[in-house]
C-alpha cells in the first residue's frame, strides 16, 4: 500500500524542532523531504548533546539525540543560502516541489529572494509554510523565541506545577518541548489542508504558524475557565481544575494516578475503597460539588489509599473499570505491553550506527502504509544524489563543493 503523501515533495529549510517535527510527520506519511542544512555545520540540534548517536564501534557520532528524534525519513543536502548559487539551487528545487517549510526570522528569506512571493512566481502551486515564535505580523514579529520562553509567555507555566503553599510549589515547564512539538503538528496540519485545497484551486497557499498562537490555543479549558469564570487559573499540582477526584495519590509504597471522569465512576471508586456512603454524601454527589468541596474530599481519600500498596489498589481499580495507573519512567514506558504491541519503538538501518532507535508516529491507517525505512540522515548525505536529480553534472557538483556552496 502506498503512503498517503508518496506523491509530495517537501523542501525543508527549517532547523531545530518545530519545523523539523512538522517535516518528519510529512516524511512518515510518505513525502519526499529534502532537508537543507548549512555546509559543515548543519542543523543546530546535531550538536545538542550528550547523548550523541554512537557508531558501530561505540564512539560518539556528530549527531545529538535532539536531531535523531526529529529528522527521520529525510534526505539531507547542504547549501549555503547566502550565496547566489545556493539561492538559485533552492529556486530550481522549488520548480517541482509541492511544499517549502521554513523557520527563519521574519524578513530573512525575503532578503534572499526565497520568500513565498518570490518562489510562488517560480511555482504557483507551491504551499509555503513559515514557522516562527510570534508570527509574520505584530509588534513582536521580529523577535526570536524558544519553547521555554513561549511556555512562560503563553500562560502554560502559570498553570503547571505545585501550588505555591506546598513543598516544591512554583511554576514549572512541561518536561518535553510541548510548544515546539504542538507547533510542528499544527504546521503539518496546515500544510496538508493547503495541499487539499490546491486540488480544488490548482494554486498554492501561504501558511503562517506562530508558537505563541499555538500555546494560547493550547490553554483550552484553562482559557475558558478564565473567560467564563472570571478568575485567573492557578497551579494545582496534579489535581484537575474541573474534574475530581483526578490527581496523584500516595499509596503505602508509592504514587498512583486515579482519573475519575464522571459521577458513575466516582460511585464505583467509593465501592472499591469500601466507602460507598461517600457517593451519597451531599458534598460529593456530583462532580461540581466535588470540585467545590475538594479540600474536604482529599484527606478522606488520601488516608484510605495510603493504607495499601500500589499493586493492591491498581488491581482493584482495574477490575472495577476505574481509570488508574502507575507513574512510569521513560524506561518503563518502552516496556509497557501496550506500547510494545503498537510498535512505537523501532530500529532503522543507519550508515554509521548500524541501527538507530526511533519513536514512531502515532498515526495508523487501515488502507495506507507509513514510510519508516529511512533513518535520520548524515549531514549532506544526499547532496550529490539530489543535485544529480536536478541534472547537474558530477563536475559541477564537485565545483560547488570545492567553493563551499554545498
Amino acid at each position: 500500500m502506498q503512503p498517503l503523501l508518496s506523491n509530495i515533495k517537501v523542501l525543508d529549510l527549517s532547523r531545530v524542532l518545530a519545523g523539523p517535527w512538522a517535516s518528519q510527520i510529512l516524511a512518515d506519511l510518505g513525502a519526499d523531504v529534502i532537508k537543507v542544512e548549512r555546509p559543515g555545520r548543519g542543523d543546530d540540534t546535531r550538536s545538542w548533546g550528550p547523548p550523541f548517536l554512537k557508531d558501530e564501534d561505540g564512539e560518539d557520532t556528530a549527531d545529538g539525540a535532539y536531531f535523531v528524534a526529529t529528522n527521520r525519513g529525510k534526505r539531507s543536502i547542504t547549501l549555503d543560502l547566502q550565496t547566489a548559487e545556493g539561492q538559485e539551487l533552492v529556486r530550481t528545487l522549488c520548480r517541482d516541489a509541492d511544499v517549502v517549510l521554513e523557520n527563519y526570522k521574519v524578513g530573512t528569506l525575503a532578503r534572499l529572494g526565497l520568500d513565498y512571493e518570490s518562489l510562488s512566481e517560480v511555482n504557483p502551486r507551491l504551499v509555503y509554510c513559515s514557522v516562527t515564535g510570534f508570527g509574520q505580523t505584530g509588534p513582536r514579529a521580529a523577535e526570536p523565541a524558544y519553547d521555554f520562553l513561549i511556555q512562560a509567555m503563553g500562560g502554560l507555566m502559570s498553570v503547571t506545577g505545585e501550588r505555591d503553599d506546598k513543598p516544591g510549589g512554583g511554576p514549572q515547564k512541561v518536561g518535553v518541548p510541548i510548544v515546539d512539538l504542538s507547533t510542528g503538528v499544527y504546521a503539518a496540519l496546515g500544510i496538508v489542508a493547503a495541499l487539499l485545497r490546491r486540488t480544488q484551486t490548482g494554486r498554492g497557499e501561504y501558511v503562517d504558524v506562530a508558537m505563541l498562537d499555538v500555546q494560547v490555543g493550547l490553554l483550552a479549558n484553562q482559557a475558558m475557565n478564565f473567560l467564563l469564570g472570571n478568575r485567573v487559573p492557578r497551579r494545582t499540582g496534579t489535581a484537575h481544575p474541573n474534574i475530581q477526584p483526578q490527581r496523584t495519590f500516595a499509596c503505602a509504597d508509592g504514587d498512583i494516578i486515579i482519573v475519575v471522569g464522571n459521577d458513575a465512576q466516582f460511585v464505583t471508586l467509593c465501592d472499591v475503597i469500601g466507602r460507598p456512603e461517600l457517593a451519597r454524601d451531599e458534598r460529593f454527589a456530583t462532580n461540581g460539588r466535588r470540585v467545590r468541596n475538594q479540600a474536604e474530599l482529599d484527606p478522606i481519600l488520601d488516608e484510605i489509599l495510603a493504607s495499601q500498596p500500589r499493586a493492591h489498589w491498581l488491581a482493584k481499580l482495574k477490575d472495577a473499570g476505574v481509570p488508574a495507573g502507575s507513574i512510569n519512567s521513560v524506561a518503563e514506558v518502552f516496556e509497557d505491553e501496550q506500547v510494545v504491541h503498537r510498535g512505537m519503538l523501532r530500529h532503522l538501518p543507519h550508515p554509521a550506527a548500524g541501527l538507530v532507535p526511533q519513536v514512531m508516529t502515532p498515526l495508523r491507517f487501515g488502507g495506507a502504509d507509513l514510510r519508516v525505512d529511512r533513518a535520520p540522515p548524515l549531514l549532506g548525505e544526499h547532496t550529490h544524489e539530489v543535485l544529480a536529480e536536478l541534472g547537474l553534472s558530477d563536475a559541477r557538483i564537485e565545483d560547488y563543493r570545492a567553493r563551499k556552496i554545498i
